[in-house]
């Protein structure tokens, strides 16, 4: 029986040439932001959107990767993950790691739990998350398997993914440009992002109301179309916008309203036939309870990087499955959720999220990071989650600092 102990804990801040700098106008072009729930402030709201010749970007940008080591030479490797978290690992987890049996996932993940009055939300269950991916990668190289492959999937070649438009203009004629271009890529669907809420009144209703309709007109009766509100709405608004957009069939409506808002959620969805999505910002699996047992929402939407890595969403996966709620994780990150989804019926978890601006950038430094191809992710195979640096990309390698 093997039991590599764990000797060190690393978070690796790698830097390297921001491929979005330019010296002259945005290479992305132009970026629309999204509704943000502190826009009920005025004098907290953004510019609505950047044009390409005023966007700023800084020559190099950088990303953190967790490293853990066994005394056998294994090791498991994680991320992107968000410095804040990395460090909450170093100050807070490292030294009950040390010494712990590598391949003990589950007990690990208990203690981690227990041992600090916080480890439930936010940035130390992000820390977990961190911790319990890197874990699952480990446990991968070990045994010389993917992740799925070590969680029983087996049936799936391709996981299809819809596109994720986030910071796509919103004008009527990038999103018929954008929409139709996506369609034509083979994707499973396309979610746009509204910019208005409660704050911007009744032309900001009439605003969110005409994306549905530009998009569905771009794109057809049949091709899937979701929308995010990013918790920005309250339900007078998310009412008002259903009544009106029901008309061209949304897929979902996701995070219209702040995720512990249970009771109005179920309001929601009482006075609509459009499904309702959220659970990015849910971080535990008594809160994914009492979101699926009554029916408020039609899609699940937790996100392994936050709520507690491979290891939570899959016990989440089997709650989703009892009340027949869709599981779609959130994709602030690929590996992890598409390990996951990989092993799960396509009952359970049906497509994974693609968000096609942001995650190039974000797994910049890796090389082969995954990424849809003709709208579908093809399965990884190699161990664990197979993810390899670029080390032509990285001017440096720094250690953070430990407690």
């Amino acid at each position: 029986m093997r039991t590599p102990r764990i000797v060190d804990v690393q978070v690796h801040r790698l830097t390297g040439p921001n491929p979005r700098y330019s010296d002259g106008p945005h290479p992305d072009g132009d970026r629309q932001r999204q509704i943000q729930a502190i826009d009920l402030y005025a004098d907290a709201r953004a510019p609505l959107r950047v044009a390409a010749a005023d966007a700023q970007e800084s020559q190099t940008v950088s990303r953190c990767y967790l490293r853990i080591l066994a005394d056998d030479g294994s090791f498991g490797f994680y991320g992107p993950i968000d410095e804040l978290p990395g460090r909450v690992v170093l100050d807070a987890y490292r030294e009950l790691l040390i010494g712990q049996d590598a391949l003990a996932s589950s007990t690990i993940w208990d203690q981690l739990e227990r041992v600090d009055r916080h480890s439930r939300h936010g940035l130390h269950k992000a820390a977990i998350s961190a911790i319990d991916n890197a874990l699952w990668d480990l446990r991968g190289r070990v045994f010389d398997a993917p992740v799925w492959q070590l969680l029983g999937g087996g049936s799936r070649r391709s996981i299809p993914a819809y596109a994720s438009m986030l910071a796509t203009p919103i004008d009527p004629e990038s999103i018929a440009s954008a929409a139709k271009a996506v369609q034509a890529e083979g994707y499973a669907g396309q979610k746009w992002f509204f910019e208005h809420g409660p704050a911007s009144g009744p032309a900001g209703l009439k605003a969110s109301v005409d994306l549905v309709r530009q998009v569905r007109e771009a794109v057809g009766d049949d091709e899937p179309i979701m929308f995010d509100a990013y918790h920005g709405w309250d339900l007078p608004f998310a009412r008002a916008w259903a009544q009106r957009a029901e008309q061209y069939r949304p897929d979902w409506l996701e995070e219209a309203l702040l995720p512990n808002r249970h009771a109005a959620f179920a309001e929601l969805r009482r006075s609509t036939s459009i499904p309702l999505a959220t659970g990015e910002h849910v971080y535990d699996r008594q809160e994914v309870l009492d979101l699926v047992r009554d029916g408020s929402i039609q899609v699940l939407q937790a996100d392994p990087e936050w709520c507690g890595g491979v290891t939570e969403l899959t016990r989440m996966a089997a709650l989703a499955e009892t009340f027949g709620v869709a599981l779609i994780p959130h994709g602030h990150g690929i590996h992890a959720a598409l390990h996951v989804i990989a092993a799960q019926s396509p009952e359970v978890c049906p497509k994974a999220e693609y968000l096609l601006r942001h995650m190039p950038w974000r797994h910049q430094f890796e090389a082969d990071a995954p990424a849809p191809v003709g709208g579908a992710f093809p399965l990884p195979t190699e161990p664990g989650f197979g993810i390899t640096i670029d080390e032509s990309k990285v001017e440096r390698d720094e250690l953070l600092p430990t407690a």
